[in-house]
């Protein structure tokens, strides 16, 4: 926790310097964009300049000299109108490369969970049609942000919500219904709001050969009943198909049905209804958002008796506190982003604690061949589909593209380098060095030498190496901040980075030399704690890192 133990220390020294005075809001600890800047470099004094009302370079410089007199520092010193720029001690290197060699991933695990209960709550797809690539985008997400959390400590339930109630699978079962009468040559056209996609062309040809002409120019609520059944079960099976394919598991399969048929959508509107928060108006029930801000109030039973997507969302979110969660996280499309106040205010309303429910929003992606947009359509065979994506570039690398990104940034997904096996594809290159790694390993092994064996790390003083050596010591604030900011993208930058360190460093060196056994055996250790980094980050993304390439 290099960075963070450095934010301790400029945090002390400032007190110390500055004792009257608070702290500034905010200041960062950065690692600089290049090795003349020191290992880190700190804004700290331009932060605090209004609180102190003195000019940054000063205040820079009262605080390194506070810095240099703790060990943990080689050399402080002051950069430009007042950057604090930082240079760790070697010695400490060292010893925290000794510790990753012991304790491989252990040495980054910090117990910051310490066994809450904590779900994740992701993809949950409308069972209309196959999995889409935006669908894929958060299925990643989600995985990955449920791997940190798990990885710092959390007891994690990864939730998938059936939206198997509501008007849309009604909507479904007669545009199957339509597909199964048109196979067998009935004149019928297909309603302006009905899926269209040729997925349902299939499922269709599936019940003639099942039930042939039972139900041909036949529509009641008993044949209703039958095509959203048949559908549902169909688009539920090809959805686990598709995630089972990107290596995405789930602990439950939620089913909003279950929550009309075990009554805990009424038991949600009559407890707002207790608490004063529903009343009702034209025929329908609304919420009274707006006694707690909102601009406005919203319906939760529409004139119809049908209830809304809010009120069966608020209704969920309640369960969700039933059974026990400490916190439970949403990952939702930006286009659901004005349903999130209105859900937080139904939890507010019903008395569940501020910070229960925390949602994630992520932006679109956007496939690209040939530079150009491939057109995204309902039509099977046009990489649409989560399954199509997986089954033309592979799970690792569709995994590894959709959070190398920050989730709220736009994704166009370049199917030409995805496809590529060069040192441009990210995935390539990492699962490169990682190859790189062990062809290093086994040709120790045939010359002789026990991998097992702990080398002097003190002969490691070459520029390459200490630059390897701080940048894998920097993986657990990785992941913490990647924790702090649900951000699963700052995983992939670090881990691209360290990789350039290692393909830089291998080219440069040799590691088995047997007229100097003690510096190879000093690399090789070196080696072991770079191959501990990475597959470390590699479990954290889910995806493989191959021993040959």
């Amino acid at each position: 926790m290099l960075s963070r133990t450095i934010k301790e220390k400029l945090i002390s020294s400032y007190t110390r310097s500055f004792p009257s005075f608070p702290l500034p809001d905010q200041f960062t600890v950065e690692v600089p964009p290049s090795d003349g800047f020191g290992d880190f470099a700190s804004n700290i004094a331009f932060s605090s300049a209004k609180i102190l009302h003195e000019n940054p370079i000063e205040i820079a410089s009262i605080i390194s000299d506070v810095l240099r007199e703790d060990s943990f520092f080689n050399d402080v010193t002051v950069a430009g109108k007042g950057f604090v720029n930082m240079k760790v001690s070697d010695t400490l290197l060292r010893k925290m490369l000794v510790k990753i060699i012991k304790e491989k991933e252990d040495a980054f695990k910090y117990n910051i969970g310490k066994g809450k209960r904590y779900q994740v709550e992701f993809v949950s797809a409308n069972p209309t049609g196959p999995l889409t690539v935006g669908h894929g985008r958060q299925a990643a997400i989600g995985d990955v942000i449920s791997n940190i959390l798990e990885f710092i400590g959390y007891d994690v339930t990864r939730e998938y919500y059936f939206n198997d109630a509501g008007n849309q699978m009604n909507v479904l079962a007669h545009s199957l219904w339509v597909r199964y009468n048109q196979e067998l040559g009935v004149d019928i056209e297909m309603p302006e709001e009905g899926y269209r996609g040729e997925y349902l062309i299939d499922i269709a040809k599936e019940i003639v050969g099942k039930a042939g002409k039972m139900y041909r120019e036949k529509w009641d609520e008993d044949v209703k009943a039958f095509f959203r059944s048949y559908a549902a079960d169909k688009m539920f099976d090809w959805i686990k198909a598709d995630l089972s394919k990107f290596n995405i598991r789930f602990d439950v399969w939620f089913s909003e049905s279950s929550l009309h048929e075990d009554g805990k959508v009424k038991d949600t509107i009559e407890e707002l209804r207790k608490r004063g928060f529903v009343y009702e108006k034209d025929g329908a029930v609304w919420f009274a958002a707006s006694k707690l801000g909102d601009h406005e109030d919203w319906v939760l039973v529409k004139s119809t008796g049908e209830p809304t997507y809010l009120l069966t969302d608020i209704a969920y979110h309640r369960d969700k506190a039933k059974r026990g969660f400490d916190k439970v996280l949403d990952i939702w499309g930006a286009d659901h982003h004005g349903h999130v106040p209105r859900v937080k205010a139904g939890l507010e309303a019903l008395g569940i604690e501020d910070g229960f429910c925390e949602i994630l929003l992520h932006q679109f992606v956007t496939v690209v061949q040939s530079g150009k947009d491939v057109r995204m359509s309902t039509r099977r065979g046009e990489f649409v589909t989560l399954g199509d994506l997986v089954d033309t570039v592979g799970a690792d690398v569709a995994k590894y593209f959709f959070v190398m990104l920050s989730p709220d940034t736009h994704l166009s997904f370049d199917l030409d380098l995805a496809r590529s096996r060069s040192m441009d594809n990210p995935v390539f290159y990492i699962q490169y060095a990682h190859a790189r790694i062990c062809s290093v390993l086994r040709h120790a092994e045939e010359n002789g030498f026990d991998t097992n064996r702990e080398g002097d790390v003190r002969l490691l003083i070459a520029p390459e190496e200490r630059t390897l050596i701080k940048d894998i010591e920097r993986l657990d604030d990785v992941v913490l901040d990647a924790y702090d900011t649900l951000g699963p993208h700052k995983l992939t930058r670090y881990v691209e980075e360290v990789a350039k360190a290692f393909h830089v460093y291998y080219t440069k060196y040799r590691f088995v030399d047997k007229s100097n056994l003690e510096l190879s055996y000093a690399r090789l250790s070196l080696v072991k704690a770079v191959q501990i980094v990475i597959k470390t980050v590699s479990r954290l993304i889910g995806i493989s890192m191959p021993e040959n390439m």
